[in-house]
């Protein structure tokens, strides 16, 4: 049983987990789930496929205003104030003149535009362009790391679920064989050893299938968190293995997978990013020409301080930044600087992708050997077992030595699943080493 648990160890703890929204495809048989379906419809579910979707919408969000740097800024402005004391002069003869009024109303409309910022809102523009493709090459990424997690769980269950299978064929087997034995027992022409040596058979492999329906129920809770489904939920996988491929060889791989992985265009992608903002701090002291035009009523004009009038004003800015206290010499060190580090991610990606592919390659071709030589062992299982079996009742050979040629044929038939299912998720874990979507 070690080996057992130990290959699931590895199937499940082995792949990196993490956690696109498609549509639900109809089940293949109204009580069994295939890979794609799993996949198709956690993908659609899953909480951090949902968060990253929503961040897209907030970059296009970001992108809008952005934009808005291009529009006028229109609002009404309306004021009431009262000033005291008021100047007041006299002229004889004439009289005594106000120079302006006690109380002061005006209300305005205002409009204020820029006209030319010399690159600055086209820059920030990119930027939140260059934003929202990482979010959707990030959103890409989870999915197929969501998806690799599920092959390990998916397959995990399946071989827990052949494994109960073929354990109760052996405990099929067995049983019958105690009944056959005790019969001889009854007649004299088998011992009560024969029988004791049975049953202890019968409770270890019961034991066996106890421990493997346990770790099936956890992989199953599992599953049902993933699906959003209750943890009471039973669900029977399809035992969906892939037959062998004709590979390309590793150099090949390696080239193909360098212009597909999700990594490497993130990485590029921030390249961009950081270039992008190199551009914004090489333009944020550029000078800014604005419009602005405000056209209402106020008092205050003589000779009739009371009476509103129509008023205007119109006229143009221009402002240009002198000394911004170094802070865009320190922008520009620390943007470079960011470059530099892109250089460095982006040669760390491109090795981690080439030894995926020439690890995945290498799992590929050993589990396509082990199938072939599980296979034989299984055959040659089988034949030893039909002897074995035409023995003992020959009388040839001792009821230990046919339990022994049973659990080998168990055993067998265990590897030969075993092999199978290692070769398909290595052919998957390679598809995905190589940028493929298996979603």
């Amino acid at each position: 049983m070690k080996h057992i648990f130990k290959y699931i160890m590895i199937l499940t703890c082995g792949l990196p987990v993490a956690l696109t929204a498609q549509n639900q495809v109809a089940q293949p048989q109204a009580d069994s789930l295939s890979l794609a379906g799993v996949i198709t419809k956690v993908i659609g579910n899953y909480p951090s496929v949902k968060k990253a979707e929503l961040e897209i919408e907030a970059a296009n969000a970001k992108i809008g205003l952005a934009k808005s740097a291009y529009y006028p800024n229109i609002d009404i402005s309306s004021s009431y104030s009262h000033i005291g004391p008021t100047s007041k002069f006299v002229l004889p003869g004439l009289g005594t003149f106000q120079l302006y009024p006690a109380d002061n109303y005006s209300a305005s409309l205002n409009v204020n535009q820029q006209i030319y910022d010399f690159g600055k809102t086209e820059k920030n523009i990119t930027f939140e362009n260059q934003a929202k493709v990482l979010s959707q090459l990030s959103l890409e990424q989870l999915k197929q790391k969501l998806s690799l997690s599920l092959v390990g769980n998916y397959y995990s269950i399946v071989y827990l679920q052949e494994a109960i299978s073929i354990k109760n064929e052996e405990l099929k087997t067995l049983r019958e064989h105690l009944a056959f034995v005790e019969k001889k027992a009854a007649t004299g022409s088998a011992t009560q050893y024969e029988i004791l040596t049975t049953k202890v058979r019968i409770s270890n492999i019961e034991n066996q299938k106890t421990d493997l329906e346990t770790n099936l129920k956890v992989l199953q809770c599992q599953l049902n968190s993933y699906l959003g489904e209750s943890q009471q939920s039973n669900v029977l996988l399809k035992k969906d293995v892939h037959a062998p491929e004709i590979l390309e060889s590793a150099d090949a791989l390696s080239v193909k997978a360098l212009g597909q992985r999700d990594e490497l265009r993130i990485v590029r992608q921030r390249g961009m990013m950081v270039d992008t903002r190199l551009k914004m701090v090489n333009v944020q002291n550029n000078p800014v020409l604005n419009l602005f035009a405000m056209g209402g009523y106020k008092n205050g004009y003589v000779p009739e301080l009371g009476d509103p009038k129509a008023n205007y004003t119109v006229g143009v800015s221009f402002k240009l930044p002198i000394f911004d206290a170094n802070r865009s010499k320190y922008n520009r060190q620390q943007v470079q600087t960011d470059l530099r580090g892109v250089d460095q991610d982006t040669e760390l990606a491109r090795r981690n992708i080439v030894n995926e592919v020439v690890e995945s390659r290498a799992n590929v071709d050993a589990a396509l050997k082990k199938i072939a030589q599980t296979e034989l062992q299984l055959q040659q299982a089988q034949q030893a077992y039909k002897l074995a079996d035409t023995n003992y009742i020959a009388g040839a050979i001792t009821n230990l030595d046919l339990l022994d040629s049973s659990t080998s044929l168990a055993e067998s038939r265990l590897s030969v699943m075993k092999s199978r299912i290692d070769y398909t998720v290595s052919l998957l874990k390679l598809k995905i080493a190589l940028g493929e979507r298996i979603y």
